[in-house]
């Protein structure tokens, strides 16, 4: 298992989709880049056989709502592993199950833990 955290919050769904659509692009821009730093620090390697990935978002309060913290980190998430080809892609072909428990509040240390494993075949 590989797991790469992630300090601070990544932008949520509300933020990815505003009526500013540039605005959007680089909000999403600025979070994948993050997410590939960490991934490289953290000697992430690829996966090319279908994956289990568990993304747990530790927020510094409850003020947004579960599905748009989980919404915005998933696809920010999913979109820069594939950039970097951690991931051969981010279909049903590649992940086998998402995980994205509700997010937690970590006032002190607000983050994100990326967790990816290989399927187990049966």
């Amino acid at each position: 298992m590989s797991t790469i955290t992630i300090p601070g919050r990544l932008p949520g769904y509300n933020q990815l989709k505003g009526r500013n659509w540039q605005q959007s692009a680089r909000i999403k821009a600025e979070a994948m880049e993050l997410v590939m730093w960490y991934a490289k620090a953290t000697k992430i390697p690829q996966f090319r056989s279908p994956v289990i990935i568990q993304i747990k978002c530790f927020e510094p309060d409850a003020r947004r709502d579960p599905d748009n913290v989980i919404s915005g980190a998933s696809k920010v998430i999913l979109d820069a592993l594939q950039n970097m080809d951690v991931l051969a892609g981010d279909g049903r072909k590649y992940i086998a199950e998402m995980r994205t428990p509700t997010p937690e509040v970590d006032r002190k240390n607000p983050h994100v833990e990326i967790k990816i494993e290989m399927e187990e075949s049966g």
